[in-house]
């Protein structure tokens, strides 16, 4: 079958454009690109037949469908050579039922998609995947300009792109807001071997140079802009629907910063839409931190005005964005799923995610920003106590260990800690250990 994927203006410009072509935004109106896939092509399989295919593909060891991401590479980059695939075996996160914390907040079926657990402990690895698989065939075609990826990042972003170009001998550069990313996320582009350049600046100013950096060709963006990336993450939405055997939940919730990963769940969700395999979509919900609240200001106003702001700082650093660049696609998923826009306080994430802490996760302070929203909208029954209903982890805990010392310590800014838990300092007694223990299971019962 002759599937096909290449660039569109994603407001409609006519035109069409090889994804292995050095092009970023629309050439016409400046706007975003998106990867179009012709449809004909891939209806000429059933909803059924789709199904079995990714099935019998999940997890399995055959190269390089049993990465999450590549088992559906007619939907993702079919044209790409296998051998130029850099994959780390990414995607296939657990769907965790939350039982204990869905008890907790009167939610019978909520569960956690768990993308942290990705090689990078990241949903990034998703995206990354995809784009510097591209980038390495790109490689070797004849008169290829590129000699070296770059992001701006506020973390994660680094981390993966760093990794996959190091899987691919491909020289990497990074710009990371200095002071302002934790430090296991910081080591981690420095340990796969990125030129790491720490800016005096926020996310904002890096993605301006990096932006300027990459107008001359031989250095490729990899920030969301690159719609790239988007097509690596769309997959999430689409695995969250596979893992409850093709059945849609009814809301996804997920934290949102530069608004590529609700833009991407949203379009993972379309596609199966189209193709006949669900027949509705769940609702979508982004998170935002409210010191980085753009696109909850601009949801506030009807999506009439897009908001940009001086983001303040944020525990959710890895969303502290004031000038979102998928704007425009995350305003379409939200208004074509009938979505919601919330926001969370620096108090509210971090007793969130203490809270699901205590039943057994490990929670990012931008997964929290996502539990803080879930529980106010269960608060106000907007959520219903028998809706199916996903959060979408984005990041693993062990990633941000000072934001959980600093909690549990009760040092945390703006944030009084309700579930405190610190060590209890002790001389070697047996006589007063005992004493402690039973008096502190007998306040925990």
């Amino acid at each position: 079958m002759n599937f096909k994927a290449t660039f569109h203006c994603f407001r409609g410009c006519p035109g069409s454009y090889s994804i292995y072509d050095v092009i970023y935004t629309c050439p016409t109106c400046g706007g975003l690109l998106e990867v179009h896939h012709d449809l004909e092509p891939l209806r000429q399989r059933t909803a059924e037949q789709w199904q079995t295919l990714l099935d019998q593909r999940a997890g399995g060891t055959q190269w390089p469908y049993g990465s999450g991401v590549w088992a559906m590479k007619e939907w993702v980059i079919p044209d790409l050579d296998n051998d130029n695939v850099v994959s780390m075996f990414e995607g296939n996160s657990n769907l965790f039922w939350a039982e204990r914390l869905g008890q907790q907040i009167g939610l019978s079926d909520l569960w956690i998609k768990l993308c942290g657990n990705s090689h990078t402990g990241s949903f990034k690895d998703l995206g990354m995947t995809v784009l510097v698989s591209v980038v390495k065939q790109m490689m070797t075609l004849p008169n290829n300009p590129v000699k070296a990826v770059a992001c701006a990042s506020t973390g994660d972003t680094s981390a993966a792109l760093a990794a996959y170009a190091a899987a691919a001998s491909i020289p990497s550069i990074v710009f990371l807001p200095q002071n302002k990313v934790s430090a296991a996320q910081l080591i981690q582009p420095i340990a796969n071997g990125a030129h790491v350049l720490a800016l005096d600046t926020d996310f904002d100013g890096c993605m301006q140079i990096v932006k300027e950096l990459t107008k001359d060709n031989s250095i490729y963006l990899a920030n969301s802009m690159n719609s790239l990336r988007i097509e690596g993450q769309k997959t999430v939405g689409i695995e969250i629907v596979r893992q409850f055997n093709w059945e849609v939940p009814d809301w996804i919730i997920l934290p949102v910063g530069n608004l590529g990963n609700i833009s991407a769940t949203y379009k993972g969700l379309k596609l199966l839409l189209d193709l006949g395999i669900i027949d509705k979509t769940p609702r979508l919900v982004a998170a935002q931190a409210a010191k980085a609240n753009p696109f909850f200001q601009s949801y506030l106003n009807g999506f009439q005005d897009k908001v940009a702001q001086q983001a303040q700082d944020t525990q959710a650093s890895a969303i502290r964005i004031g000038d979102p660049v998928s704007y425009e696609k995350a305003v379409q998923a939200i208004q074509a799923t009938n979505g919601i826009v919330a926001q969370a306080s620096e108090h509210e994430l971090a007793n969130a995610a203490a809270l699901a802490d205590r039943t057994g996760m490990y929670t990012c302070p931008h997964t929290a920003v996502a539990l803080a929203a879930l529980f106010k909208l269960v608060d106000k029954g907007v959520i219903h106590k028998d809706d199916r209903t996903v959060v979408i982890s984005t990041a693993h805990g062990l990633k941000f260990t000072q934001f959980k010392v600093q909690y549990h310590e009760g040092t945390l800014p703006e944030a009084e800690s309700q579930y405190a838990n610190p060590p209890v300092n002790l001389p070697a007694d047996v006589e007063l250990v005992k004493e402690t223990i039973a008096r502190r299971l007998e306040q925990t019962s």
